[in-house]
């Protein structure tokens, strides 16, 4: 593995990964799911022409509790779902148990973003998972084109890819063991879809090496020009996506950083002082495991 991707790998007692260096692909949008869910039908499949179809096998049935084998009969369950609910959870396995190379999920909220049981904050979520080694194998250029072709579709606010510590976070113990390394490695994303989808809206979550802006935030900064007006090294790239939208590569290759070497991610930096007005923060919760003060301090690792 080269410096800027560290080798993580955490296992439970019974041997099953709970933590696993990757790549994270997420995408946030502020519309009801009866919108987006075409759009995100042809992301996933373009996420499955990238991986292979049979890089996901599973899926979750929140009917029965548990997960499936994605055959014929699990993709008609599936895809029934993502289409005929209100709201949706969609989630697509490479493994049943423990954290796989391949992971694909999806959170819709309602038809109506006033209606009492909407949160004010709440978007459509959608992420997906790369294994480390398909970063080794096909290089930056190729995860880079396989972003672009998942964001094509989306009418996303905002999303990025990142480096991330791809986690089982609701197991016990595992934010307190990502605490333990995320502050060593600010480049790796941490991310919980299931909690900012109820609260993100149309704000960032922060500097990646690629970031997806759409409205209202890129016209807040001025578009392409003004964005590129604001950003002075000639390592951070504006890239025009058409429809009001663009996304923002930060050097040439992915890079956890690594504070114990000195590696604090100058053009993360640059890039987090642009958004700052824009900055999602999470609101206080109790959390032994990732107490608010280190939620404050993470969220800001490349402004103070």
């Amino acid at each position: 593995m080269s410096e800027q991707v560290p080798r993580i790998r955490v296992r439970a007692e019974n041997g099953e990964l709970l933590i696993r260096d990757g790549l994270t692909l997420c995408f946030y949008m502020r519309r009801p799911h009866s919108e987006v869910v075409g759009p995100v039908m042809q992301a996933l499949e373009q996420y499955r022409r990238a991986v292979g179809p049979r890089a996901l096998s599973w899926y979750f049935d929140h009917d029965a509790e548990g997960f499936f084998e994605l055959d014929d009969r699990g993709w008609e369950n599936a895809l029934r779902e993502l289409h005929e609910n209100r709201w949706a959870h969609t989630l697509l396995r490479a493994s049943p148990g423990g954290v796989g190379e391949y992971q694909f999920e999806y959170l819709g909220r309602g038809p109506d973003a006033s209606s009492a049981d909407d949160e004010p904050g709440m978007v459509c979520a959608l992420s997906c998972w790369l294994p480390s080694e398909f970063l080794e194998t096909h290089g930056p250029a190729r995860v880079h084109e396989v972003a672009l072709a998942v964001a094509a579709p989306l009418p996303f606010n905002s999303g990025y890819v990142s480096l991330s510590f791809n986690a089982l976070t609701s197991m016990m113990g595992v934010q307190r063991e990502l605490r333990r390394w995320c502050f060593r490695y600010p480049g790796m994303d941490v991310t919980s879809d299931s909690l900012f989808s109820s609260e993100l809206g149309t704000q960032v979550r922060g500097a990646y090496w690629l970031t997806f802006l759409g409205q209202p935030v890129l016209g807040a900064i001025g578009g392409a020009a003004g964005l590129r007006a604001r950003l002075s090294s000639p390592d951070i790239t504006v890239q025009d996506l058409g429809a009001e939208r663009v996304a923002i590569t930060l050097g040439p290759t992915p890079d956890a950083g690594d504070t114990e070497a000195g590696r604090d991610l100058p053009l993360h930096r640059e890039m987090a002082r642009v958004l700052e007005p824009w900055l999602f923060h999470q609101p206080p919760l109790f959390n032994p495991e990732f107490p608010p003060e280190d939620v404050r301090r993470w969220e800001r690792r490349f402004l103070d």
